[in-house]
């Protein structure tokens, strides 16, 4: 294939910052173009939710994300309604509280490593796809027009996607009902928050109010968040300014004493809009992030989403460019991620409704507050907006309880999949052909970073678990059951790449899997 690039991304935010590394981290030949000339420094989303930790925990990417943190809340909430992070499986119950921008300035920063460039001032404005690639127009800062070719391209740029439009794709959902902004903004000198940005976080007050809702949380520096939904958000055009007097009737909702507007240093409208894609994967061209699906910011999901996709994308894209992905794998990343982005358009809708101010949102929202005050319930939505309660379906597999499920604490640094067995085991060695996709655990005890799932483990004298480049267990077994082994690693690793010759479970010499 005769490209410039193996895979060209469009868009710069989390998600397609995100997917660059994890090409990047594949050795793909990969570039993301943006329309920005330069990086905003908006603040724009505030929080990683746990399975976003541990997903940037997985590659080693955590620790300097949380040097650039402002607090860790350990609590979700759901349309304001607390939800306990601490009776989460995870080693992060908390959500990490970050501006957008930082988590961009990280990612992007990163990428140089790679040697993977992001073209910044470049606008898509069109692209031609055929068999062997995708030809891409793009706009320069000059306003001249240029192409790039590549194998790929994938649309993580917005919810206003240009590559989605010019798919032809059907986004369908529910227009927009509920108007409401954002701004980042100065308050005078004597009214800044004195105590560190994170000491004074607190979930949102989203309870209905007739006369609007406002939320007002300290960044550091002198700049402060506000959440601004009341009469003066409806009915406006979405890329209508966001006026400094919309912003002082905010402030003055806003519990506590009274403060004044120094500056407003950005802000922006949104909506409950709630629209996602019917095909997240088309030819040679994919979709991610607000590209394939648009729907209201309650309970802080939007850009963990996002930055998902593009995990659980990276390494089935780079399979299929180096050669060993098996038949069928890059259709699983629609399979996979289009349920979860199903759900989360569901909840924020649900969320959303017990916002109004109306009788009867208003008796739901009580009877809800009620349930979550009952520890399992509030587990069970905990894990929700987490997105720790993931779990892909493995088809072929042998029924397990982890089988789909994340295998929290494991790091897979490299971008490869895991065994996680006792050296010597049947499984162990029926592996060997996969070597160059696949890691082997030497540590003593293979699940002792598992938590949780290491003690269901040993409830059923589970002695093995393989896991893929995302984190998640696509087979869970015996260490005596090479052949079942074996046929996981070919459905989500391809063929060997070696013969290897192994001793079944009856002890009789087996050929490999071809």
């Amino acid at each position: 294939m005769n490209t410039e690039f193996e895979v060209l991304i469009a868009g710069a935010g989390p998600t397609g910052l995100l997917l660059a590394n994890e090409l990047g981290l594949a050795g793909v030949r990969t570039a993301v173009v943006e329309r920005l000339p330069r990086r905003t420094g908006w603040s724009k989303a505030l929080n990683l939710q746990p399975r976003t930790a541990e997903v940037l925990h997985c590659r080693g990417w955590l620790e300097p994300v949380l040097d650039r943190a402002l607090t860790l809340l350990p609590a979700g909430h759901f349309a304001g309604l607390p939800l306990d992070y601490g009776a989460l499986d995870t080693a992060f119950p908390h959500q990490v509280g970050i501006p957008q921008a930082r988590v961009e300035e990280f990612l992007e920063d990163h990428l140089a490593g790679y040697g993977v460039p992001v073209l910044r001032g470049r606008e898509l404005t069109s692209f031609r796809q055929d068999a062997e690639g995708v030809t891409v127009t793009l706009r320069g800062p000059d306003g001249a027009e240029g192409t790039l070719r590549a194998g790929y391209l994938v649309g993580a740029d917005g919810g206003r996607s240009t590559v989605r439009r010019a798919l032809g794709m059907p986004f369908p959902g529910r227009d927009a009902r509920v108007g409401m902004a954002v701004a980042d903004i100065e308050l005078r000198d004597d009214e800044r928050e004195s105590r560190a940005p994170g000491d004074s976080w607190r979930l949102p007050d989203l309870s209905p109010n007739p006369a609007g809702s406002a939320f007002l949380l300290p960044l550091g520096d002198g700049v402060h968040r506000l959440l601004l939904g009341g009469p003066e958000q409806q009915g406006v055009d979405r890329d209508a300014p966001v006026t400094e007097d919309e912003v002082r009737t905010a402030l003055a909702r806003c519990p506590g004493p009274p403060r004044a507007l120094r500056a407003v240093r950005w802000a922006s409208r949104f909506t409950d809009v709630s629209r996602q894609v019917e095909r997240y994967v088309d030819g040679r061209v994919v979709l991610a992030g607000d590209a394939a699906h648009v729907h209201a910011p309650a309970g802080g999901q939007g850009l963990n989403l996002g930055m998902q996709d593009a995990f659980n994308l990276g390494w089935k894209l780079a399979a299929v460019l180096r050669g060993w992905a098996p038949d069928g794998l890059l259709a699983t990343y629609h399979a996979e991620r289009h349920p979860v982005g199903a759900r989360v358009l569901a909840n924020t809708r649900a969320q959303m409704a017990l916002t109004l101010p109306d009788p009867d949102a208003v008796a739901v929202r009580e009877l809800l507050a009620d349930l979550l005050a009952a520890p399992d319930a509030n587990r069970h939505v905990a894990a929700m907006i987490a997105g720790t309660d993931i779990c892909y379906p493995m088809p072929g597999a042998p029924d397990h309880p982890l089988l789909g499920a994340r295998a929290p604490g494991v790091r897979l640094d490299a971008g490869r999949g895991l065994l996680l067995a006792d050296a010597g085991t049947a499984v162990a060695v029926a592996a060997d052909g996969w070597r160059d996709r696949v890691d082997r655990s030497d540590a003593p005890d293979p699940f002792d970073r598992l938590g949780r799932t290491a003690a269901t483990a040993a409830t059923d004298g589970t002695g093995a678990l393989l896991v893929r480049p995302d984190g998640h267990v696509c087979w869970a077994g015996r260490g005596a059951d090479a052949d079942d082994a074996r046929a996981a690693l070919a459905r989500w690793f391809g063929a060997p790449r070696t013969p290897v010759t192994h001793r079944g479970d009856s002890g009789r010499t087996a050929a490999p899997t071809s």
